[in-house]
C-alpha cells in the first residue's frame, strides 16, 4: 500500500524533501537534511512504481487523429510503455503522423542539431475527442519548441525533463486537455500545439469534436500526440487505464486494437 501511495504523491514529496534537504543550512538541523534527501530520492524512485492495479477490461474509443499515425511507445509493445507508471503513463501512446509509408521514420537523426516544428508533418494535425465527455482541464500557454531529436539534443531533453518534473504535470504535458468520459475514465491529450485548443473547462463535447492540434509542447523530443486513459483527472496521482482504438479497415469493417510499432494505426480521414 506505501508503494501506492508514494508513487501518487510522488511531486509532492519530491518538493517537500527539496525543502526539507535545505534544513542543515536554513535551520542547522542535519537530520532535517537527510530527511530532505531520503524523501527526495523516495519520491524519483517511485516514477518506476505502479500505481495500483487496474482491473477492468480495455475501453474502446475512437482514434483522436485522422490518417497514417505510427505508434512510437504503445501498451501493444511494452507495459508500462514509457517505461513508467509515473503520471498515469502506464498504457500510454506517442502518436508520430508518419503519412509516406515509402520513407522511414528515424526516432533519432544526425542532423540538424534542432527543426522548427513546423517541419514535421504531424504539427497542426487536427486531433479530435474519441468519445462524447466534458472537459475537466484545458492548457494553451506552452509554447511549441524546436525538436530534440538529433543525438545531441537526446542529452538536452534529459535535462530538461528533469526541470519539467519539478514543474509538476503541466510543465511535463505542455499544451493539454483532460476529458471526462465518465463511470471514472479520464482522456488525455498532451503536446498540443500553442493556440488551437478548442475547448474551454466546463464544457461539454460531443466525439469527434475538434479539441486542438498537434504541437510541440512541453516535454516532447518532436511533433506528436501524446494520448492516454486514466482513473483520475490528476495526472499526477493517476492510475493508467488500457484501451483499444477503433480503426476502420479499407473494406470498410471495424475493429478494435492498439497501435503498435509495427503497425500503424491508420484512420479514416474524416
Amino acid at each position: 500500500m506505501f508503494p501506492v501511495i508514494l508513487a501518487r504523491a510522488r511531486m509532492p514529496v519530491i518538493v517537500i524533501g527539496l525543502l526539507l534537504a535545505v534544513g542543515e543550512f536554513v535551520h542547522r538541523l542535519e537530520w532535517l537534511s537527510v530527511a530532505g534527501i531520503v524523501l527526495f530520492l523516495a519520491g524519483f524512485a517511485s516514477t518506476f512504481l505502479p500505481t495500483g492495479a487496474v482491473r477492468r477490461r480495455p475501453i474502446p474509443v475512437a482514434s483522436p487523429v485522422r490518417g497514417r499515425w505510427l505508434a512510437v511507445n504503445s501498451p501493444a509493445d511494452k507495459v508500462p510503455s514509457h517505461g513508467v507508471h509515473a503520471y498515469g503513463q502506464t498504457y500510454a501512446v506517442d502518436l508520430v503522423h508518419w503519412p509516406d509509408e515509402n520513407t522511414e521514420w528515424k526516432p533519432v537523426v544526425s542532423r540538424p542539431l534542432m527543426s522548427r516544428p513546423e517541419t514535421f508533418p504531424g504539427f497542426g494535425s487536427p486531433v479530435h475527442a474519441p468519445a462524447a465527455g466534458t472537459v475537466v482541464r484545458a492548457r494553451d500557454f506552452w509554447r511549441d519548441h524546436l525538436s530534440r531529436n538529433s543525438w545531441p539534443a537526446l542529452v538536452y531533453v534529459v535535462i530538461e525533463g528533469f526541470v519539467r518534473e519539478l514543474t509538476g504535470p503541466s510543465g511535463v504535458l505542455g499544451n493539454h486537455v483532460i476529458l471526462d468520459l465518465g463511470d471514472g475514465v479520464y482522456a488525455a491529450f498532451a503536446h498540443l500545439r500553442r493556440g488551437s485548443v478548442q475547448v474551454r473547462k466546463g464544457e461539454r463535447v460531443e466525439a469527434g469534436r475538434l479539441i486542438g492540434q498537434c504541437g510541440n509542447s512541453g516535454n516532447s523530443s518532436e511533433p506528436h500526440l501524446h494520448f492516454q486513459l486514466m482513473d483520475n483527472p490528476h495526472p499526477s496521482i493517476a492510475a493508467g487505464l488500457p484501451f483499444t482504438f477503433e480503426e476502420t479497415l479499407p473494406g470498410g469493417t471495424t475493429h478494435h486494437r492498439v497501435p503498435s510499432k509495427d503497425e500503424p494505426l491508420l484512420s479514416p480521414s474524416r
